[in-house]
């Protein structure tokens, strides 16, 4: 059973300079709730309660997001603001949120290496905070964790790209080809050119691990861009144990990528009742306006 959930969140942002500079991208907001906090809920909403989030020494916003914020509370409750009080007080209401620092920037692999002393002997999830799934029925890592339960081994969370795309992901290539929704693996390419590319599976931020993949990332030595690569690691445990990747079934937004956040952004506003005809109306007339 899966317990524990780690969030990298010490990434520079770099794709959203020069907001991130000051602001971390986890705290870009999607409409009025950061990104991070979808990504908590989503751990939440799959029966996660002890959730670490891994940071980095510019990144105390995030953490004071997540605190309670006394003074605030009381002058709401003081100008009778109990709905907002509420939204304020309810932010990851059923979460235990730990937080540890990752002081060098050396990669994911060596990201998820911080939680080790966090997880302990336990399997565990990974949700990166760039990859915003939506599925309000069957959460994206829920979707992992019953899978996990019936292989007890690693499960790479995997969606379908274009073939010209697989050059910017980790693609996995499956022991047997079939349309089987959990796919036993025989290996992962980092990035292959679109014509090596050995399927189109490729990895999208969501993992359940085994807790040996510790003793992998402690070894592992630096790989592309002289950080230390999960998936590199993830390689050398498949020669241990067995590794799967599952296709979920869930809307992705790729959030650092600019076009996925604006996506995202009108997506959840047309959800909200408050906002969703203004938004329809701005998106007609703009449509209007463009031919």
């Amino acid at each position: 059973m899966i317990k524990k959930a780690v969030i990298p969140a010490a990434g520079y942002g770099t794709r959203f300079l020069p907001i991130t500079k000051a602001l971390p991208k986890e705290m870009l907001p999607i409409i009025d709730r950061p990104t991070v906090e979808y990504i908590v809920n989503e751990a939440v909403a799959s029966g996660i309660k002890d959730i670490l989030l891994i940071v980095s020494s510019n990144k105390n916003s995030i953490i004071d997001y997540f605190d309670r914020n006394i003074e605030l509370e009381y002058k709401l409750l003081e100008t009778n603001k109990k709905y907002e009080y509420g939204m304020i007080t309810n932010i990851a209401k059923n979460a235990n949120i730990h937080y540890i620092r990752q002081k060098e920037q050396l990669g994911l692999g060596h990201a998820v290496l911080q939680a080790e002393a966090f997880i302990g002997n336990e399997d565990f999830a990974v949700l990166l905070g760039d990859d915003l799934y939506v599925n309000d029925v069957y959460p994206a890592t829920k979707q992992l964790m019953d899978a996990y339960d019936k292989v007890h081994s690693s499960i790479l969370g995997t969606i379908e790209v274009s073939l010209e795309d697989t050059a910017k992901y980790g693609i996995c290539e499956p022991l047997v080809s079939n349309n089987e929704q959990l796919k036993e693996l025989k290996s992962v390419v980092e990035k292959p050119d679109p014509q090596n590319a050995p399927s189109r599976s490729a990895i999208g931020g969501r993992y359940i691990l085994t807790s040996k993949i510790f003793e992998y990332l402690k070894s592992q030595s630096k790989g592309k861009g002289g950080e230390i690569q999960l998936t590199d690691a993830i390689l050398r445990l498949m020669s241990e144990e067995k590794v799967y990747s599952f296709d979920l079934d869930a809307k992705r937004y790729d959030v650092g990528k600019k076009i996925d956040y604006i996506e995202a952004i009108i997506d959840f506003g047309l959800k909200k009742d408050e906002l969703k005809d203004e938004i329809q109306k701005l998106i007609d007339k703009k449509a209007t306006n463009t031919k």
